[in-house]
């Protein structure tokens, strides 16, 4: 499809003819061929959102909210069509990319509903013939840049509160993981949202960036991804006082408190680890566990791990599937190689699997590896692998400790019953996010959103829409 740029109501072709293939992960093969864009695409989706912000920004937050809701309804009808590209072009299981389709629905269904509790106020006056209030104002034209990994997930957490705040948005998602967002992208054009209010650009990365920069039309970027990119936009959208929301990863803790069983902790710790393969920008990606009872915990995790089916996530029975470009691969075999070198040890997985369904897929086995050090790459580098790295130690304080001495800060997990260990460490972990016995806590209702290197600003909950405001006063005399 050639026609596969969404600006100002209409699938277009890009202006200079490119196009770019979606490789499946699992087999090597070509998905589709589609449109690839440029500058000149760039520059005419700013320009048809700041043609259509005027009118967009007068409607109602009904009716706004009335759209968002009618997108949210046909995405959940259309769902198993929606997780089976999904799977295709990421390679997520089946199971796991119907949850990814049912929490994008979710965002545009609950800024739906908040959109109509967001109000200015009324502030008390101190002279009697003055009165003073606030409105709400939105920013105007944003660009929303999502990786490849949640492809519908990620830009749906942004362009659902812009649009709900009066917003009007130009999706630029990863053209190796954009057929999803395609398809999506049909269900608002058929939901009757009006053009140029949502744009879809698929094309180069930084000839679409330097537009979205150098265009004083558009207001505000907001992205996910790496934190060396995040760092670039910070500083160019710092110097043009051009607004920007970041999250750029994480390294996250996962510690276990004595007071668990071993067992139970590990069946938690290989959920957390290996969804997606890892590569969640909140997976769990530390282990932290008692000495007493490592040895336990590390038999029952390397265990589980190998037991989990590798596949094709079109499979029914695939549990796992590939990593998503040869790269990831390449980077866990290195991480692999690393912990070997510097006296870890390697209990389960390690390598690619063997046989010819995996021949010309992008596999590699879940891995658990133990006695790490803070000296191997696994603990310095975001991995965002299939590896699951257990560090022991004998007091909470150094736990914590450890825990925290990362430039990240995105995400933090606990195992434990007891109310003060979960209270100490939610207190002292130094993460946006806090999941005590909780491996998946990210919610359209709730705020997204890291400390430190991972980024600035919060997605989800009511934070999430006033990242996409102005705040007016207005003082009357009267």
């Amino acid at each position: 499809m050639k026609e596969s740029l969404y600006i100002n109501g209409k699938w277009v072709a890009p202006q200079h003819g490119g196009t770019v293939k979606v490789t499946n992960p699992a087999t090597g093969e070509t998905v589709r061929e589609i449109g690839y864009g440029g500058r000149a695409d760039a520059v005419k989706a700013v320009a048809a959102a700041h043609d259509a912000f005027a009118d967009w920004s007068a409607k109602t937050v009904y009716e706004r909210a009335g759209l968002l809701l009618r997108l949210a309804n046909l995405i959940r009808e259309n769902a198993d069509d929606l997780a089976r590209v999904l799977t295709q072009e990421v390679g997520k299981p089946l199971g796991e990319s119907r949850g990814e389709i049912g929490a994008g629905a979710d965002q545009f269904e609950w800024y739906a509903e908040e959109v109509k509790r967001s109000a200015g106020d009324v502030i008390p006056n101190r002279m009697g013939d003055k009165r003073h209030l606030t409105i709400r104002h939105p920013v105007g034209p944003v660009a929303a840049i999502a990786p490849w990994n949640f492809p519908i997930l990620l830009t749906a957490r942004k362009i659902a509160p812009a649009l709900a705040a009066g917003c009007t948005t130009i999706a630029r998602p990863a053209s190796q993981s954009c057929l999803t967002l395609l398809d999506m992208f049909r269900l608002l054009d058929a939901a009757g949202f009006p053009p140029g209010t949502a744009n879809l650009l698929i094309g180069n990365p930084g000839e679409c960036s330097e537009v979205f920069l150098e265009d004083p039309r558009l207001k505000k970027i907001s992205f996910t991804g790496s934190l060396d990119v995040g760092r670039e936009l910070y500083v160019e959208c710092a110097k043009r006082m051009k607004k920007v929301s970041l999250e750029l990863g994480g390294h996250s803790p996962f510690i276990v408190m004595p007071d668990m069983d071993p067992d139970e902790a590990a069946e938690r710790a290989v959920f957390a680890k290996f969804r997606n393969m890892g590569q969640v920008c909140i997976s769990a990606s530390r282990f932290f566990v008692p000495n007493a009872m490592k040895a336990e915990f590390e038999n029952k995790a390397a265990e589980l791990a190998s037991a989990l089916a590798i596949g094709n996530g079109l499979d029914a029975d695939t549990a796992v599937g590939p990593l998503f470009l040869p790269k990831r691969v390449e980077d866990t075999a290195r991480f692999v190689e690393d912990i070997k070198s510097k006296g870890g040890r390697i209990l389960c997985g390690g390598r690619a699997p063997e046989g010819e369904k995996y021949a010309n897929g992008n596999f590699f086995m879940p891995t658990v590896a133990t006695d790490v050090t803070r000296d191997m790459l696994i603990m310095n580098e975001e991995p965002f692998c299939p590896i699951l790295p257990i560090i022991g130690y004998d007091d909470i304080d150094d736990a914590l400790r450890m825990a925290n001495d990362t430039p990240y800060g995105l995400a933090a997990y606990v195992a434990t019953r007891r109310l003060d260990w979960a209270v100490k460490a939610a207190e002292r972990l130094e993460a946006g996010i806090i999941g005590i016995n909780d491996c998946t806590p990210a919610a359209a209702q709730c705020p997204f959103g890291g400390m430190k290197s991972s980024g600035v600003g919060r997605e989800g909950w009511r934070q999430g829409l006033e990242g996409y405001y102005e705040t007016k006063y207005i003082s009357i005399g009267i």
